[in-house]
């Protein structure tokens, strides 16, 4: 019979090697000071965000691969899986990268090549000139985005669809079209896109449990519905501030990050708008378009999701910031970014600051969604 003493002790040390599993897993944590970030700044970022986002979720930032400060705004959790939305396509672009590293692909093949049973019988020239660099930097040629049905074949539907542009000369903000992205993957490994991505992508970063959506095919969506954490949208932007590179092992090519991140397409849409903020030059949608990431302002990308949701790459100050929200002005979100959190990073440690760093767990204690009227009123008071 065994002693209930010694039932205590196995019980915790698998608690203990769960907590070590786990630990291996997240970025290391720092106090910000001794990363060259404010704790003021910080604090002043998270309140100005509180008062004026309707509704701030989380954030989490990162400085020289380490965790600086991190908050959720209760009901959300650390451990809870936030939907990502249009940030979705940024990870369906590092699949594709993945596939031409192996040779499983390359970005100038034509879209037709990968469905010969699914095209239209008598296929335009434009569709037959579509590659999947097309897809990647929205520019497919199509006018409008199709609509994809429950009761259709969504890669059908796409085929079908009028390409009246040139493939290459024409943005369209296109998410069927990183669907088709998505397909492409599944037939060139058998596999769906979480599947391919597991190994290679969340198993190394710890991402655990991700869940994509699934067309009636069975074909992950790509350009939307995967579901993840706050730490695990900041670890795959690590991942690319990194050039690729984890825990000392090259899992994606630098080379890919670079074509990825880089201005492919300029991405000014007549009359285009997120939210209510109409789009001016000095719009974070007005610095080009890579390969389903956005370029920003102040030398920054992104991946980013409808209703705010943010993977923010700052190669310039070796930092990384996700957040996730639901909001109706993205770029007022990311406008308080810029005017509350960039000036907060130094080039070297700040002295330490007890007071300050005390005042910013306080507030990162006691974060919570507030009613939209409520926050309404804290704003007009403010």
């Amino acid at each position: 019979m065994i002693r209930s003493s010694r039932i205590s002790s196995i019980t915790g040390l698998v608690v203990l090697l769960a907590a070590s599993f786990a630990l291996a897993d997240a970025l290391p944590r720092s106090s910000p000071e001794s990363q060259g970030v404010s704790s003021q700044e910080i604090l002043s970022f998270v309140q100005s965000a509180d008062q004026n986002i309707h509704a701030i979720h989380s954030f989490m930032l990162v400085r020289h691969g380490k965790v600086v400060a991190e908050g959720w705004w209760k009901p959300e959790s650390a451990e809870k899986p936030h939907i990502l939305n249009s940030l979705s396509k940024s990870f369906t672009s590092t699949a594709i990268g993945f596939a031409q590293a192996e040779g499983k692909l390359d970005i100038d093949d034509p879209v037709l090549k990968f469905f010969p049973d699914d095209a239209p019988a008598n296929p335009s020239e434009n569709l037959k000139a579509m590659r999947i660099r097309d897809l990647l930097t929205m520019t497919c040629g199509q006018e409008r985005e199709v609509k994809l049905a429950k009761d259709q074949d969504w890669v059908k539907s796409f085929l079908a669809h009028p390409v009246p542009f040139q493939p290459g000369t024409h943005f369209l903000y296109n998410s069927p079209g990183v669907y088709m992205l998505s397909a492409i993957i599944q037939k060139v490994t058998g596999q769906t896109m979480v599947e391919y991505l597991r190994p290679r992508l969340f198993e190394p970063l710890g991402i655990e449990n991700p869940n994509w959506a699934t067309s009636p095919q069975g074909i992950n969506t790509g350009g939307w519905g995967l579901f993840i954490r706050t730490g695990d949208i900041a670890k795959f932007g690590q991942l690319y501030l990194q050039h690729g590179m984890w825990n000392g092992k090259q899992l994606l090519p630098a080379s890919w990050v670079t074509l990825a991140t880089t201005e492919e397409t300029f991405s000014r849409p007549s009359g285009f708008k997120y939210g209510t903020s109409p789009i001016k030059p000095d719009s974070d949608w007005f610095q080009g378009y890579g390969f389903l990431f956005w370029r920003c302002r102040h030398g920054a990308y992104r991946g980013d999701g409808a209703n705010g949701q943010y993977c923010i790459v700052l190669p310039e100050q070796d930092a990384v910031l996700a957040i996730t929200a639901d909001t109706r002005d993205m770029q007022a979100e990311i406008n308080v970014v810029w005017d509350k959190l960039l000036s907060a990073f130094h080039d070297k440690a700040l002295p330490e600051n007890s007071d300050e760093d005390a005042n910013l767990k306080k507030a990162l204690a006691n974060l919570e969604v507030h009613p939209a009227g409520q926050r309404a009123s804290a704003k007009a008071a403010q």
